[in-house]
């Protein structure tokens, strides 16, 4: 069989409802590894907070982290990223937003936010991955890749209006859920990143499988030549990937049953 590239997204698509990976996922994606396949995790999350996941997987797998503005391979060699321009930054920094938006920046090091919010430690509790509290008014907006609010949905679409309107040409604005505006640089997004990674596999998107749930995979899954969409996504994710399939949900290991009957894997849990 042919190498194919099989690229997931983690938050309600992968990992279940514990945030964490069931043993059918684990034992699906290693047998598919030893297969020859390859594996890619695409994610908004922070580089170091997805190599938890990597390890925890077991595989060799390629990394794109926050939403495609880094590109990491298995032996954690980075082969591209790009930067939110630090003047943009400054001025997503400056914007007026609600005192009930927390404003986070993703650098190269770390997460940084404007306040102490314990409630979103909640979803990386099983990688250990944190955020500093910072004056981020005092950042100078070099080395971030995403800059990221978190809040109610409309208060956040009311600052992603503002955003668009002054700055939208400029940036690349999405959404990892519903209480999460994600603005990377111009031009960055999963979809880019894996057209990347294909052409460095030398795997053509007809061999590539590609899972998601919400609007910062649309352009993963419009890539890949299989997209699938997990039970309960966005339902704005359909009509922006039309051809993608519709599957079971994360709770129930809904990525690692569709690719054994993809495969046609008979894969028991040890």
């Amino acid at each position: 069989m042919q190498p194919h590239l099989i690229v997931t997204d983690l938050d309600n698509t992968l990992l279940n409802a514990e945030h964490t990976l069931d043993p059918l996922t684990i034992e699906t994606f290693r047998h598919l590894a030893g297969q020859g396949h390859h594996i890619a995790l695409a994610s908004g999350r922070h580089y170091r907070d997805i190599a938890a996941f990597r390890r925890r997987l077991g595989v060799d797998a390629y990394i794109l982290s926050t939403n495609g503005a880094h590109l990491y391979a298995p032996d954690d060699t980075l082969f591209a990223e790009q930067w939110v321009p630090h003047d943009l930054v400054r001025e997503l920094v400056r914007m007026p937003r609600g005192s009930d938006i927390r404003l986070n920046l993703y650098t190269g090091d770390g997460w940084l936010i404007d306040a102490p919010a314990p409630e979103l430690l909640r979803l990386h509790a099983h990688s250990g991955f944190g955020y500093e509290v910072a004056d981020l008014e005092a950042h100078d907006g070099n080395g971030v890749g995403k800059v990221l609010c978190i809040g109610d949905p409309d208060a956040l679409a009311a600052l992603e209006e503002s955003i668009r309107a002054s700055l939208g040409t400029r940036l690349h604005i999405t959404y990892s859920m519903a209480d999460a505006l994600e603005i990377m640089a111009e031009g960055v997004n999963k979809g880019v990143a894996l057209e990347r990674l294909l052409a460095r596999l030398d795997v053509p998107a007809s061999r590539c499988l590609a899972f998601g749930d919400n609007l910062n995979d649309a352009e993963m899954l419009q890539v890949a030549g299989h997209g699938f969409i997990m039970a309960r996504a966005h339902p704005d994710l359909p009509v922006r990937a039309p051809r993608a399939e519709r599957i079971g949900h994360h709770h129930d290991s809904g990525v690692a049953r569709r690719l054994r009957a993809f495969f046609d894997l008979e894969v028991s849990v040890s």
